[in-house]
């Protein structure tokens, strides 16, 4: 039985339900801890912790910040993350502007090829939420352009589609000072969107891992065995934190399933207490 989900989307960013309706699906599924990551904002944790409390579910305050490294785009989860603190809301607001500077031209180059949609209407897919690819993918979805939201991105919406547009992203190492200055465990999610050679990888992560990095996301819906036993074991030669969630969006998301990391895997409750464990070493060491 799944016992922690350590990413989660919520309706603050591109899910499709609202962060106390995550942690109640989460308490009916019998989850003992969660982590609320929603892309480049902390809006919706606050919500989130006051369900949690009300229901009697650990909820982890967290963030998955869009960054740079050498090898392209990466994301990056922050961990325990103090929410209010001054350096992490101004970092997190330029990202939300960089995104808001963004939709607009998606919206153009879809109807450049000859996609009828408002950016109001993808607003409105949003729920008032932080407005993201998904959300045009389920506007592509119900105006009858695509049969899945799989196929919006594949046709419009994914690096290299007609209608991408990049957006900027913060150097991965200016992102993890920004999570540890928030008090917060930075960790690397999804190492296989980063489409390197083991080797490179590795040079990679040991780099991050001076700059400040605590952690790897070794346990992903979309990682293969081979993957998680070679993250697994990266994990364990540098000394870093082993992390997994189900990016879990609701139905933007269709493949992830709350609870669930891939292969029916289900992560039990230690990976939390070693996440926990982590945060007390960083506290006894500041």
């Amino acid at each position: 039985m799944a016992e922690v989900d350590l990413h989660i989307h919520t309706t603050a960013s591109d899910g499709t339900l609202t962060p106390a309706q995550v942690v109640q699906l989460a308490k009916k599924r019998r989850l003992k801890a969660i982590a609320i990551t929603d892309h480049d904002t902390v809006d919706g944790v606050k919500e989130a912790l006051e369900e949690g409390q009300r229901v009697s579910l650990e909820v982890i305050p967290g963030v998955e910040i869009s960054a740079n490294a050498r090898t392209g785009s990466v994301h990056l989860l922050g961990y325990f993350v103090e929410t209010e603190r001054g350096i992490l809301k101004e970092k997190l607001e330029r990202l939300k502007q960089a995104r808001a500077e963004r939709n607009p031209r998606i919206v153009d180059k879809l109807n450049y090829l000859g996609v009828n949609l408002t950016y109001e209407e993808v607003v409105a897919a949003s729920g008032g939420g932080q407005v993201g690819r998904p959300h045009f993918a389920q506007v592509l979805l119900d105006k009858g352009y695509v049969r899945s939201l799989d196929e919006a991105f594949h046709r419009y919406l994914a690096q290299g589609a007609p209608a991408y547009v990049d957006k900027f992203r913060f150097d991965v190492r200016d992102a993890i000072d920004v999570v540890l200055k928030a008090k917060g465990i930075p960790v690397l999610a999804h190492p296989f969107t980063l489409n390197c050679m083991p080797e490179e990888l590795e040079t990679l992560v040991a780099d991050l891992a001076k700059e400040g990095l605590k952690g790897i996301e070794t346990f992903y819906p979309d990682h293969t065995s081979e993957q998680t036993v070679q993250y697994q074991r990266l994990a364990d030669k540098l000394g870093l934190v082993k992390t997994g969630g189900s990016d879990f969006h609701g139905k933007l998301l269709e493949k992830a399933e709350l609870g669930i990391v891939g292969n029916g895997i289900c992560l039990p409750y230690k990976i939390a207490e070693e996440l926990m464990r982590t945060k007390h070493e960083m506290i006894q060491h500041s």
